[in-house]
């Protein structure tokens, strides 16, 4: 599908070319999932504090209604994805593993009873601070997958100042189509809710980097862009892996470089992706809060790969089932794409604010998992985006020596998963990375509570 050697396209340096899989489902239209029979919604769904239940078991709860809260800046209220009764605030498996608080609800009658946002008769006339409060009641978050809340991506330092807002339409992970699916579908919402972003904001600029593998939707976009007269660039960038991650798509629709432990508005950019987008659109315009979303299903283990618009909570279960189910010979289930989505052991899990997709593989799809000794050949170094050296940090995470893992810059690791995508040896690199991560922020927490 690509035309990307055909073209002096942008991109950035390194990266790798995975092989695609995104003709299984992209050419087919979105289907709206029937009400699910019950939801269970996870008090925390966002990078940030959780939130805290505002309902107990036995109440009763509408579609859009605000059940979980905090006082928080950094988090993002939580809404009722159908309208029910509250069976349970308990723990429940979540698809990042072990068992989360959640609000576990069951569904009354067939149809839903909405509570919407208070939203402005004209939105352009309403001032940016009043918007912000609508994106922050509505518990939108980067539906990319990062799940950062967005009233606090589009509320930048003052001494942050901002010029350029990217509207993220790059979807380089394998298998996913669900935002290629929003930009032929939704086009004229998603434009709607990039201008509300620009208002927001405050800034003029605003570009739309789509990679060259969805000819249809830039098309598309480029024209009501100019149907609507909106001042936005469509721009097409090269197919490669992982071209839609922030500090890449920056580098190459402006080139731009984000500083090492930088954030993209320390260059002047804000970046958000389609779903976000409408997500925005849908609040400030029609009232409703972030209770669904579009996300793929699919993998050769998927009788019916396709788009379908779920209800947050669902079961994997139930999304799966309306895709025709599993093949008998499935080996593996990922929430999100196979380079940076993680393996699922349960499909009675729910799906997330940030669950873009469900993939599912037999056997045949999957990588060697014996793994070998480091020949050091260097194939880590040369494709990874971030410049870093892979095998050795991977190795320092391995031997627990967390500190030298910290000097080689482990915090700059964006877990692309390029590093292990190539490595021939097979060595799990970004599991390592995470381990060294995680134990060095372990040890640092540690210090600042005697401190």
């Amino acid at each position: 599908m690509s035309n990307s050697g055909t073209l002096n396209l942008s991109t950035f340096r390194r990266g790798v070319h995975p092989d695609e899989f995104k003709n299984m489902s992209c050419s087919s239209p979105s289907r709206v999932l029937p009400l699910p029979d019950e939801v269970f919604i996870p008090l925390q769904q966002h990078i940030g504090a959780p939130c805290e239940s505002l309902v107990k078991k036995g109440d009763l709860v509408k579609t859009g209604q605000k059940i979980a809260d905090t006082s928080a800046f950094v988090s993002s209220p939580i809404h009722a994805s159908i309208t029910g009764k509250v069976v349970a605030v308990s723990s429940f498996p979540h698809p990042l593993g072990g068992k989360v608080p959640m609000i576990h609800i069951k569904r009354n009658g067939d149809e839903d009873d909405w509570e919407l946002l208070t939203t402005p008769e004209n939105w352009e006339n309403t001032p940016p601070e009043e918007l912000q409060k609508i994106v922050r009641e509505a518990g939108i978050v980067g539906l990319g997958g990062a799940a950062f809340p967005t009233h606090v991506k589009m509320s930048p330092p003052k001494d942050k100042p901002v010029d350029h807002f990217i509207l993220n339409g790059c979807e380089c992970e394998p298998f996913l189509t669900c935002d290629h699916r929003n930009m032929l579908e939704e086009t004229d919402r998603v434009l709607k809710g990039m201008a509300i972003m620009l208002k927001l904001l405050d800034i003029k600029q605003g570009i739309i980097g789509i990679e060259t593998n969805k000819a249809d939707a830039i098309a598309v976009m480029e024209a009501r862009v100019q149907a609507l007269n909106l001042n936005f660039k469509v721009q097409p960038l090269k197919v490669k892996y992982p071209q839609g991650a922030e500090k890449m798509l920056i580098d190459a629709a402006l080139g731009r470089k984000v500083p090492d432990g930088g954030l993209p508005m320390d260059v002047g950019v804000v970046v958000n992706n389609i779903a976000t987008a409408l997500a925005v659109y849908e609040a400030v315009v029609e009232g409703k809060p972030l209770i669904q979303r579009m996300l793929t299903v699919t993998g050769d283990a998927i009788t019916e790969p396709g788009n379908i618009i779920a209800r947050i909570g669902t079961p994997f279960q139930v999304c799966v089932d309306a895709c025709g189910g599993l093949k008998g010979e499935t080996a593996q289930v990922f929430m999100g794409g196979p380079m940076m989505g993680l393996a699922q052991y349960d499909l009675n899990v729910p799906t997330l604010k940030a669950t873009s997709g469900i993939v599912c593989l037999e056997s045949s799809q999957l990588k060697k998992t014996r793994h070998y000794p480091c020949i050091q050949c260097g194939s880590c170094v040369t494709v990874c985006p971030m410049n870093l050296v892979p095998t050795r940090i991977s190795r320092l995470a391995e031997t627990a020596k967390y500190d030298e893992c910290k000097d080689w810059g482990v915090f700059n690791c964006i877990e692309c998963g390029s590093c292990a995508f190539v490595c021939p040896s097979g060595i799990p690199l970004v599991q390592w990375i995470r381990v060294g991560k995680v134990k060095i922020t372990e040890k640092q927490n540690k210090l600042k509570a005697k401190a």
